[in-house]
């Protein structure tokens, strides 16, 4: 089915069901994607409420239309001939609600389009622990517990207790962390079931010990990653015991470019988009890397990134 057919078929199906949101057609994916590189979505929706994702994915299942869900857009390479389909963006879901105190613990219910950063400030401001590794990670909560989001040695599977998500059914489940396998950067929660929200059990401290974490982490992140350029976050992932990044470095890929997508020069394992990169080129300069690193060390490294999309007609 054409974009153009697709989006009227969109529109009269949207005007017959309960949606509170957004819809967009042929919406560039680059502008939501921290890299900024992306082809069109046939079809971008934001609901703005669990009720109205639960109507989206139900009409969505029944008229055989596609979905990706999306989190931040900050692991993630779209590829410049977008994707088929719908983007579903929960980035409106940001409420955050405290479940159970004690004087040594608080348990809180976080809905998955609270970004990363806002989650840090407001444990810091309520004096809440646990969470300070997060900060200068961007993207969004949901996405960083699909893919298990880490640094310093904690993950955040770490804090979850609980995780709420809904099917393509449209059916709203409730899953202990111990029912879901979470793994290096992965988690198994499949691509069809979206994450609507996470409880996180955290513990108490003073608000002057949280914020000299903080700046403790941002400044390590400032000195070790390029956290001001467009990137996706680290391309590749760690081989046991091993840096990504180290193997890069040594293999003589730093500053390494295809197009305007570069090797950084300040941590080997993160892409930069320096203006108009393309997909294509960021794929091109992965496989560039693996060979190189393969030649040198004999590893295959994996990558820690999401690709997804279709090609660029046009090349």
């Amino acid at each position: 089915m054409s974009s153009l057919h697709l989006s009227g078929k969109i529109e009269e199906i949207f005007s017959k069901i309960h949606f509170d949101g957004e819809v967009r057609f042929m919406e560039p994916m680059k502008n939501h994607a921290s890299l900024k590189i992306g082809g069109p979505a046939d079809i971008f929706l934001i609901p703005r409420d669990p009720s109205s994702l639960k109507n989206l994915l139900t009409t969505l299942k029944r008229e055989e239309i596609p979905y990706f869900p999306l989190g931040g857009g900050t692991n993630v390479l779209i590829k410049d001939g977008g994707i088929e389909g719908a983007v579903v963006s929960l980035k409106l879901l940001r409420r955050i609600e405290v479940l159970s105190e004690d004087d040594e613990h608080v348990h809180l219910h976080v809905e998955a389009g609270i970004p990363l950063q806002r989650l840090v400030t407001f444990s810091r401001e309520h004096g809440y622990t646990g969470i300070e590794w997060l900060v200068g990670i961007p993207g969004l909560l949901g996405g960083a517990i699909c893919g298990n989001a880490g640094a310093f040695g904690s993950e955040i599977q770490d804090l979850l207790t609980d995780v709420w998500l809904m099917d393509a059914n449209g059916m709203l489940n409730r899953f202990h962390k111990e029912d879901i396998h979470f793994g290096y950067r992965s988690s198994s929660i499949s691509m069809k079931d979206i994450v609507v929200a996470g409880e996180l059990r955290l513990r108490k401290d003073t608000k002057e010990d949280i914020s000299s974490r903080i700046e403790h982490f941002m400044r390590k992140k400032r000195e070790q990653q390029p956290i001001s350029e467009s990137s996706a976050g680290c391309v590749f992932k760690n081989p046991p015991g091993m840096s990504a990044g180290k193997l890069i470095d040594e293999a003589g890929c730093k500053g390494m470019s295809i197009g305007d997508i570069e090797v950084s020069r300040v941590h080997a394992n993160f892409f930069i988009n320096r203006g108009q990169g393309k997909a294509s080129d960021f794929l091109r300069l992965m496989g560039e890397v693996i060979q190189r690193v393969k030649e040198r060390f004999g590893f295959i490294l994996e990558p820690e990134i999401k690709i997804v999309g279709r090609e660029c007609v046009n090349g």
